[in-house]
């Protein structure tokens, strides 16, 4: 899965879940950006590069979903 697809199904699972989602490119270094999830939040790589299974898993971890 690449980044920005992670980005598009937090995003439509944060509307489903009435949860304020949102991704600031501005607040990471380089291609990072933060992702947040409510109160919680996630940094992002790049959005056009594949995400491994084991940062997948810490990502979803730090979003508690």
């Amino acid at each position: 899965m690449k980044g920005s697809e992670f980005i598009k199904r937090v995003r439509k699972f944060g509307k489903e879940n009435n949860k304020k989602v949102r991704f600031v490119k501005s607040r990471g270094k380089g291609s990072h950006g933060t992702l947040y999830y409510g109160d919680k939040y996630t940094f992002v790589k790049d959005r056009k590069k594949e995400i491994g299974p084991g940062l997948l898993n810490r990502m979803q971890r730090d979003l508690n979903i």
